[in-house]
């Protein structure tokens, strides 16, 4: 009976560990690939894998030489980078704002999320990049800096806000006992618990920007999407250069999925003594 029990949780374990829902999501990309296979055999399609790594990387005399592809990515990644810095930012101060006592802070923040959450983030990037771009001075990068930065901060300033007002009144009441103001209730007390709360959604929102990212392509900013979308329209490796496009974006976010759930397995206890910040 105890045996039965103790293999009972494994298996329950298992089922709620990542790398089984990893292992899953592979199964499923292996079996519609399986299936776009099976499609594309029937239409006569040559598979040309073999062309791939060529324009990933490349070995020279200088050694190792990044490909188109993995150029794009890097574009991509400080895209969604410095988007998401800018973002959270944008997000946290949103937030306080909405929570003030000030009624232009609150009509002005209000605005801005109504704009930025009604809106097509396409609209957006247009909008900044053609009509914003020569007044501000901006190029094709940081226009489409700027527009997903706006456009993830309107969602990260509800989880920030969501956040904040979960930390129980008790805590606000222990700050006010102990003299503290505002600027110090937030920053020392009330800020650092709310981060623990809103990881995992604010997680969720960096993989929705790491895609979102995909958009800037239709401003000529040359990130994975623009690169691969060049390279087929010279090679005619549709299928190829798309699955392989597919699985670097999985591979980023999962991998960026992982390192969440393990910060946040760190964080779940506020009393740990190994915690550093």
């Amino acid at each position: 009976m105890h045996k039965n029990k103790k293999k009972g949780r494994s298996y329950q374990r298992l089922l709620r560990s990542p790398f089984f829902d990893i292992a899953q999501f592979l199964l499923l990309l292996a079996l519609i690939f399986w299936f776009f296979d099976r499609s594309v055999e029937d239409m006569g399609y040559n598979w040309q894998w073999y062309q791939i790594p060529r324009y990933l990387y490349s070995w020279d005399e200088n050694g190792f030489a990044p490909g188109p592809l993995l150029y794009g990515l890097g574009v991509t990644a400080k895209i969604s980078i410095i988007s998401l810095l800018c973002a959270s930012s944008i997000g946290l101060i949103t937030a306080l704002l909405r929570l003030s006592n000030s009624v232009p802070a609150k009509v002005v923040s209000r605005l801005y999320l109504e704009i930025s959450r009604n809106t097509p983030l396409l609209i957006q990037l247009f909008f900044l990049y053609f009509v914003m771009g020569p007044i501000l001075g901006l190029d094709r990068f940081w226009a489409a800096v700027l527009a997903l930065s706006l456009f993830e901060g309107a969602y990260a300033s509800e989880i920030f806000r969501s956040g904040i007002v979960s930390v129980e009144k008790g805590q606000w009441e222990a700050c006010h006992s102990l003299g503290l103001s505002y600027k110090h209730a937030y920053r020392l007390i009330v800020i650092p618990q709310a981060v623990r709360r809103v990881l995992p959604p604010l997680a969720s929102q960096a993989i929705s920007l790491i895609k979102d990212s995909a958009l800037v392509s239709t401003i000529a900013v040359y990130d994975l999407t623009m690169v691969t979308q060049a390279l087929i329209s010279e090679t005619f490796l549709t299928f190829e250069l798309w699955f392989t496009v597919a699985l670097m974006y999985l591979l980023i976010t999962i991998t960026l999925s992982l390192l969440v759930s393990c910060l946040e397995k760190r964080m779940a206890s506020p009393y740990r003594s190994d915690l550093s910040f």
